[in-house]
């Protein structure tokens, strides 16, 4: 069966990462926004599924080590679009 995946599942499931990663580590939205130079509004934000620009996403990303697991992610999805073949 289809799984149907909107833009708000991606942003909810982002914030769910980015708010368990930053208390795993023991962080406040504070602390993490203060490394990453953004205001807590924006680790706020991105943690409850609002709009956040790509780059603050992979800020975090980034901070949390995830950035090469995401290029991974999206040169396989790449890879297999391109091996799709109709005959």
């Amino acid at each position: 069966m289809l799984e149907i995946v909107t833009i708000k599942n991606v942003k909810v499931k982002i914030g769910e990462v980015c708010k368990a990663l930053r208390k795993s580590n023991g962080l406040s939205r504070d602390e993490l926004a203060e490394v990453l130079d953004v205001s807590s509004t924006t680790i706020q934000n991105i943690e409850n599924g609002k709009n956040a620009t790509l780059d603050n996403i992979l800020k975090v990303a980034n901070h949390f080590s995830l950035l090469q697991s995401i290029f991974k992610g999206v040169n396989q999805v790449v890879d297999e679009q391109n091996n799709i073949s109709l005959y």
